[in-house]
């Protein structure tokens, strides 16, 4: 594996790992921006814009965009986080200079007025779709709840309101300000030859302009607490979430709490698991670690038969206080440790699994990270160092939000 990186004179980061033994390469370019760089009234920008990056540009209509795709059988996507919009595909490698052709010509979009109108009829379909799915709506307004009126409480999606009410203009001004080149990182993965892709990302980015990204709200508030009861009859279950402070993207506790939260709510195997699910007070049951931009949370989200939604609450909190005033365990820790080791380092053989690891690495902390530096880091974690995380961030005393067929739990 070689890792090199440049930046060109735009301000375009580019880096890639090269790996001469790879049949395929992935490449993605990552845009810096999401819900969490979003005024109100254009809430639900960023996604909208990621539709209409695929909707034609000024070489390709909607459709060649698609076929040529297509033609070079490319596994591409895109995705819109709070903080971050991705755009990638894999490729068998001798069809690399046809998709970095294409993919830099996308994010150069038309942003055509009878696109924008199809497109927009899409996505309020599609917000009408996650409305029917009771785990993003607990998500959604625990982070608004959780995040009060910091942007980070922001909804990806928009709301019907401001989708209907969002103009072409608006989302021109938002791609000036946020797709300018050094808010941008293009990042390559697998059989990749650095010296092509610096001079391809010359050729086909080094023209890019747009106005300096403002820096991104730095503070972040305290959590609120507190709990709230979304009552809706409609549903079978009950599904409430919880939601803490945890270490950020930037903060090295990150490999703890990682630790920690496979010991104690991995979706199998875990102390939850073992005393929720194994004892059918739940349906599912899981505790993760969500790290990002100067903050991060602890969330929980759990599944139940309305009859038993109460006392599955009050043990969750049990479980989770057990392990504080407990700790891990050795044989905890090594089955933890190693359960993760084994996912990043499958994740890690295949160059789309490498692309998200090294653009994230660039992205939250301008920083690269081996595979096996990553993997060490985290083997290196012992008891003391969860301990210490679960007594600095206590997810015991975390936000609850429950929706579902009760009016009081």
């Amino acid at each position: 594996m070689r890792f090199d990186h440049t930046t060109l004179p735009n301000g375009l980061t580019v880096l890639a790992e090269s790996n001469p033994a790879a049949a395929t390469a992935a490449l993605g370019f990552f845009v810096k921006t999401g819900s969490r760089d979003e005024s109100p009234e254009a809430s639900g920008v960023s996604h909208f814009l990621e539709h209409m990056m695929f909707k034609g540009t000024g070489r390709r209509t909607t459709a060649q965009v698609n076929r040529q795709f297509d033609e070079i059988g490319a596994d591409y996507n895109a995705a819109t986080t709070e903080e971050t919009t991705v755009y990638y595909a894999s490729v068998l490698s001798e069809h690399l200079p046809k998709l970095i052709d294409l993919m830099a010509d996308i994010m150069q979009p038309a942003l055509r007025e009878e696109d924008f109108s199809t497109e927009k009829s899409v996505i309020l379909e599609e917000i009408a779709l996650y409305e029917d799915q009771p785990r993003f709506r607990v998500y959604d307004t625990l982070m608004s709840l959780y995040f009060g009126s910091h942007p980070l409480g922001n909804v990806i999606l928009g709301t019907p309101r401001t989708i209907a009410a969002m103009t072409t203009g608006q989302m021109m001004e938002y791609f000036r300000r946020r797709y300018s080149p050094s808010n941008i990182v293009l990042a390559a993965a697998g059989k990749v030859d650095f010296a092509w892709l610096s001079e391809s990302a010359h050729r086909l980015c080094g023209h890019w302009s747009g106005q300096q990204t403002a820096p991104r709200v730095a503070q972040v508030p305290a959590g609120a607490s507190g709990r709230q009861i979304l009552h809706d009859a409609r549903l079978a279950r009950e599904h409430v979430g919880f939601m803490s402070p945890a270490p950020s993207a930037q903060d090295d506790d990150r490999f703890a709490a990682q630790v920690l939260s496979a010991i104690v709510g991995d979706d199998t195997g875990s102390m939850l698991y073992y005393d929720l699910v194994e004892t059918a007070m739940v349906d599912e049951i899981s505790l993760g670690h969500a790290a990002m931009d100067g903050a991060g949370v602890f969330m929980t989200f759990l599944s139940a038969d309305p009859r038993k939604a109460k006392a599955a609450v009050e043990a969750t909190g049990n479980t989770i206080r057990r392990f504080m005033h407990d700790g891990p365990t050795d044989s905890q820790l090594t089955a933890a440790r190693n359960k993760i080791a084994t996912g990043i380092t499958l994740k890690g053989e295949l160059p789309m699994g490498r692309l998200a690891d090294i653009a994230g690495d660039w992205v939250y902390r301008n920083d690269y990270m081996p595979l096996e530096d990553q993997i060490a880091r985290l083997l290196a974690v012992d008891c003391d160092d969860v301990r210490q995380v679960a007594a600095r961030y206590d997810p015991a005393s975390a936000a609850m939000l429950a929706l579902g067929p009760l009016e009081n739990l």
